[in-house]
């Protein structure tokens, strides 16, 4: 299990490293110890935080009110708990 991901009960935790301003969104692959993900949206005003719970909402199959940003809600570092997601991405579970 990489060191990015963990489990609390029936949630999921990931550790992340977001690029915002990217030319499209994507989970980009382990970057250290977090997993990256590019985003589209710009870090200004939350717009990169709202952005980034959007996608993961789309890509795990979750309420965007299931998903938390526990860690990092000014930087690109962030710990985000999504809580007992319906589906994995493909990109997410080749990694694991």
């Amino acid at each position: 299990m990489p060191s990015w991901y963990s489990k609390k009960g029936e949630a999921i935790v990931l550790r992340l490293y977001v690029q915002p301003k990217a030319s499209r969104d994507k989970i980009v692959g382990e970057h250290g110890d977090e997993l990256k993900i590019a985003i589209t949206a710009p870090p200004i005003d939350g717009k990169a935080n709202a952005h980034l719970i959007k996608l993961l909402s789309k890509w795990f199959g979750l309420a965007k009110g299931s998903i938390h940003i526990e860690k990092g809600q000014q930087g690109r570092h962030k710990q985000v708990l999504l809580d007992s997601p319906s589906t994995i991405p493909k990109e997410i579970e080749s990694l694991l």
